[in-house]
């Protein structure tokens, strides 16, 4: 057993989240969205290098040690299996894991919006679940791809950095590609795919220009293209696409955007009551007003669309936040420090709850 996998063992006990390892400091988790240290003592540069070391294969031990970064995927067999991120920060080496499930959970295990059903339903188009890190994006990518495993038979290719959820087939046929494994790069994997024959393409995070660029011409090609952002609610994350290209190409791709998104899904964790974490969602779904609105480049009409949408199942976050109060799923503070309008929920409060902010 690898000596790391004794303080991620720990940290599973304690119904942590995340493990963070610094240079100088005791190891730390992160339970119920709060850090606390789960040793006495703090960990030195040897035993962090030896701790690191011990569970990467020597050829990507040397990517680290040149870029300074490194994901990857560890298991503990029969437990568990975590996404980590080595880094070097101000005292030496550092690393962060987090817990991906053993089991794969449903859309009935996490409560999501029944209209994320028909995101899952589509043969064709662009849908990007978005929210800041930790939010739980890749759990509910991987409840929607298991949806569609379930019950249709297509060929999905899933290119992860790395692979988290493992998917056995069902109905459809999975392949998995790790980058830095089994392809270069996001975009090369891309360009493979399109030779591949999928239905389904899913990216674990649309992170440069050129990617960007392939997700949309996978999805104009008629495939069916899930990826990911880190922005926090629809039409930021149209912003946020359009902006990643330079002023002269932006016209192009709002065309280019236009005609095939079919969805955004953006995701925030709340702290539940009384203990635990529960996710909310604004909801954007295809609208005969959509292309046009992008197109035009009037993206702050984006949210009168989904405003008037709430038959067809969308919903803003501030709605979804406010669905989570009254069914006392969260407090009203709680709902309040997430909340855009934050005067829709200030009558909620209860006196001293913003004394600490």
């Amino acid at each position: 057993m690898a000596a790391i996998d004794e303080l991620l063992r720990i940290m599973l006990d304690r119904g942590g989240s995340d493990l963070h390892l610094t240079v100088g400091l005791p190891p730390k988790t992160r339970a119920s969205g709060a850090l606390q240290p789960i040793a006495d003592q703090p960990i030195d540069a040897a035993t962090m290098e030896k701790l690191l070391k011990e569970i990467v294969p020597e050829r990507r031990w040397q990517d680290f040690l040149e870029r300074k970064d490194l994901d990857l995927a560890h298991e503990i067999p029969g437990l568990a299996r975590f996404r980590g991120n080595f880094l070097y920060n101000h005292w030496g080496q550092a690393a962060v894991f987090r817990q991906i499930p053993a089991k794969i959970l449903s859309f009935e295990d996490l409560k999501l919006p029944e209209a994320l059903k028909k995101l899952c339903n589509l043969n064709e188009g662009l849908v990007v679940v978005t929210g800041p890190t930790g939010s739980g994006k890749s759990t509910t990518l991987a409840a929607m791809i298991d949806y569609i495993n379930a019950n249709s038979a297509r060929h999905i290719i899933t290119i992860e950095d790395p692979i988290e959820f493992v998917h056995q087939a069902k109905k459809s046929t999975i392949v998995h590609r790790e980058v830095g494994e089994h392809t270069q790069s996001f975009a090369a994997a891309l360009k493979g795919a399109m030779r591949h024959d999928p239905d389904i393409v899913l990216l674990g995070e649309m992170r440069e220009m050129e990617t960007i660029k392939l997700a949309l011409g996978c999805a104009s090609m008629g495939m069916l293209v899930f990826g990911t952002l880190h922005t926090n609610n629809a039409p930021k994350t149209v912003d946020r696409i359009i902006n990643t290209f330079p002023a002269e190409e932006q016209n192009q791709v709002r065309v280019m955007l236009s005609s095939c998104l079919a969805g955004v899904v953006a995701q925030l964790l709340c702290k539940r009551i009384p203990k635990g974490r529960c996710a909310v969602h604004e909801i954007l779904l295809t609208h005969e007003a959509l292309p046009n609105t992008i197109r035009s480049g009037q993206i702050a009409n984006i949210r009168s669309i989904i405003e008037s949408g709430g038959n067809d199942g969308m919903i803003t976050m501030d709605n979804s936040l406010m669905a989570r109060v009254k069914d006392n799923t969260i407090e009203a503070k709680e709902a309040y420090m997430k909340a855009a309008n934050k005067a829709l929920f200030a009558p909620l409060l209860k006196p001293g709850d913003l004394d600490a902010h």
